[in-house]
């Protein structure tokens, strides 16, 4: 590989001022997911993007999930999941091993990490403060899902103040519970809580990141992508069929967050390398943008 020259280094540098210049003083909602959280080179990665963006004055904003390591605790309880159209279905003891490893292990690991780096980082879950209060909710056709709520608020103080102090919050989607289940641990969809986090707090943008490349026009054709689109076409591609299966909850919580007046969304592909930069700091992006 041809080496890179410094002239090529200060070029990139002075090509990415103009974002920077954008962005700085901004807020960035992102969901972290999928294989960038499995992988140890991607994850040093997206560790490595976060602290960047922090120190160009930039407050990224982390929202994670964590199914892997929930699976891999259930099965170590010996506890088997059960699942009701995509919906975890979450009992007393499920919701326990949420907790112990979205909001202990997965948390504290992330934190640790971006603190290991040089950075600073707090980690919050939905509880704290009761950033994220949900009301328990059923699945489509009624089903019990049992601990398994619906975000109906966001307390941004908590938020508010890790963000004020200079630090990256890492947020685990546990919430507060509403109603009857006033104080309890509600289990809530990551994607949906980025959304609303990003609209709360009046975000820039929302950046989902997916182990697909974004919105193919045709699955099976990587060369298909969709660069970008505006919120008023999403239904007539559902219509298409260009929208559909796991792509359509993504797109939804795109359509989520900009209703509620963020200004971008992304859907990018987290198994490359330092995609957070080359969404936010090159002309060309990476991935489906929404508008």
């Amino acid at each position: 590989m041809k080496p890179i020259s410094n002239s090529d280094r200060a070029r990139a540098l002075i090509d990415a001022l103009p974002y920077i210049q954008q962005f700085r003083g901004k807020t960035i909602v992102i969901k972290y997911g999928g294989n960038a959280m499995i992988n140890g080179e991607l994850k040093q990665a997206v560790v490595e993007d976060l602290i960047l963006i922090s120190c160009l004055g930039i407050c990224p904003v982390l929202v994670h999930g964590g199914g892997p390591e929930i699976e891999a605790l259930l099965k170590k309880l010996g506890k088997e999941s059960r699942f009701v159209a995509g919906l975890r279905c979450t009992d007393e003891e499920t919701m326990e091993a949420v907790q112990m490893a979205l909001c202990g292990k997965v948390n504290k690991d992330i934190t640790a990490m971006l603190q290991a780096a040089g950075g600073r980082a707090v980690g919050l879950s939905g509880l704290d403060g009761a950033l994220l209060k949900a009301r328990r909710t059923r699945g489509p056709a009624g089903e019990d899902l049992g601990l398994v709520g619906e975000i109906e608020a966001v307390e941004r103080w908590p938020l508010d103040s890790v963000i004020q102090s200079g630090a990256i919050p890492v947020i685990s989607t546990a919430a507060f519970g509403l109603g009857d289940d006033y104080g309890r641990a509600l289990n809530v969809n990551a994607d949906i809580a980025a959304a609303k986090l990003a609209a709360a707090i009046g975000a820039e943008k929302l950046i989902l990141m997916t182990d697909v490349p974004g919105l193919l026009r045709d699955v099976r054709d990587p060369d298909s992508l969709i660069t970008a689109l505006r919120l008023g076409e999403l239904e007539a591609l559902k219509a298409q069929g260009v929208v559909s299966r796991g792509m359509i909850p993504k797109l939804d919580c795109c359509a989520l967050a900009l209703s509620g007046g963020v200004k971008k969304a992304h859907i990018i592909d987290g198994r490359v390398p330092h995609v957070l930069l080359l969404e936010l700091f090159t002309d060309e992006g990476i991935g489906t943008m929404i508008e």
